[in-house]
């Protein structure tokens, strides 16, 4: 028979957090190893719960959650969205402006199939969360990846920016708190941004979804707060800061200057109707949990869990030979460096692999946040300290037999 085959817009759209060694991993589980799987931010895996007043508030509401509710979503949870960008300084946002999602990432895409055809380029960082890229791609653009610096605890590199903007450029997206280095942008970075965008009238693309997951005291300001005069779209929800990712409830914030971007506007209408609606579960869970006690807070405070096991994670790691690392600022991720002079890495995908098999330790290569060159990996720092401990211990030993291999 003539092979099926799969569309070719999936042609250059990947999502390697569950890739090919993910898929490794799962044959792995089932022929009976225990996996210790750093690969991704599902908080739930690691016993951290949500708020319990979420799951009783979706628990009494759920009789009545069978029905379609708005394409945009229910009333309440866009106005509690609405409160929340005032809380944010986010001006003139109206409960039009908001859409609710099946998560950001539903929203992220939505936002690129409205908007790109095929000839048209989104700038996003490198490295980047993999689902940007990827919506890009299938959306029909071409993303265009302008280089975060390490050497700068990860700021996007407001040079390069400028340096890749075409005729063809629509938008810059900017992940702030970034996954996944941790870094957190200043102000200062924020507002060069937001005037390259004004002066090439480009759309920023903000998805700030881990904007309360902060450490040390570090403040987050949203984009779309410093200027009125630039489209802003941007993403935010449930899923890490109140620790509900099988929840999907998301939303997307449309603000600034709208009124050259009413077609646009329209699309994004479109496609929310096409899809009927959000779920509607995820949705009654908005407004309690952005009004309810901010438990993050507890989390992310010097002796809260995910602060503590950030500090671990850092020390354990910085202490390899050949290991370095940008102490996260945010986030749940951290994006260590080893060093090719210790580590001739050729295909970081295949290191990965070769972790797996010998440690039965899941990570993420580099690569696969669209970063440059095969010398990193990202590391969720979500388990508790004596399993991140024993995963680190890991890495470790690989590691020195993998120097030993190459001669170092």
């Amino acid at each position: 028979m003539k092979p099926m085959l799969k569309s070719r817009k999936l042609a250059n759209v990947c999502y390697d957090i569950r890739g090919p060694v993910l898929d490794k991993a799962r044959q792995m589980e089932e022929e009976g190893h225990k996996i210790i799987k750093l690969n991704i931010g599902n908080i739930a895996a690691f016993g951290i719960e949500p708020p319990d007043e979420i799951v009783q508030d979706m628990i009494r509401n759920l009789p009545a959650a069978a029905g379609y509710t708005d394409s945009k979503g229910l009333f309440a949870p866009r106005k509690a969205v609405v409160h929340y960008c005032q809380e944010k300084k986010i001006a003139g946002v109206t409960i039009d402006d908001v859409y609710l999602g099946n998560g950001a990432s539903e929203l992220i895409t939505m936002s690129m199939n409205a908007l790109l055809n095929g000839d048209d380029e989104i700038l996003v960082p490198a490295p980047d969360y993999p689902l940007w890229t990827a919506s890009v791609a299938l959306a029909g653009g071409r993303p265009v990846h302008y280089v975060c610096d390490e050497q700068a605890d990860w700021m996007p590199d407001v040079a390069d920016i400028r340096r890749k903007i075409t005729p063809n450029t629509k938008g810059i997206v900017v992940i702030n708190p970034n996954n996944p280095t941790g870094a957190l942008y200043p102000d200062s970075v924020l507002l060069e941004i937001v005037e390259i965008a004004r002066q090439h009238q480009l759309i920023i693309f903000a998805d700030e979804i881990y904007d309360k997951t902060l450490y040390d005291g570090n403040v987050h300001t949203s984009l779309a707060s410093l200027a009125d005069d630039v489209l802003f779209v941007t993403f935010n929800g449930l899923s890490k800061n109140y620790r509900s990712c099988g929840y999907r409830a998301g939303w997307m914030i449309v603000s600034g200057e709208k009124r050259h971007a009413q077609d646009y506007i329209t699309g994004l209408n479109m496609l929310a109707s096409m899809r009927l609606c959000a779920n509607t579960p995820g949705q009654l869970a908005i407004q309690t949990a952005l009004g309810g006690y901010q438990s993050i807070n507890d989390l992310v405070a010097p002796t809260g869990r995910l602060c503590r096991q950030r500090d671990l994670a850092y020390d354990l790691l910085t202490q390899i030979p050949g290991v370095s690392v940008v102490k996260p600022k945010a986030a749940l991720y951290m994006f260590p460096r080893l060093d090719p002079k210790i580590y001739p890495i050729e295909d970081d995908q295949q290191f990965a692999y070769e972790l797996l098999a010998e440690e039965k330790v899941l990570i993420v290569q580099g690569t696969g946040f669209n970063w440059i060159a095969p010398d990193h990996f990202r590391l969720v720092f979500l388990p508790n300290s004596d399993d991140l401990r024993e995963a680190v211990g890991r890495i470790e030993r690989f590691l020195t037999h993998y120097r030993k291999r190459a001669g170092r």
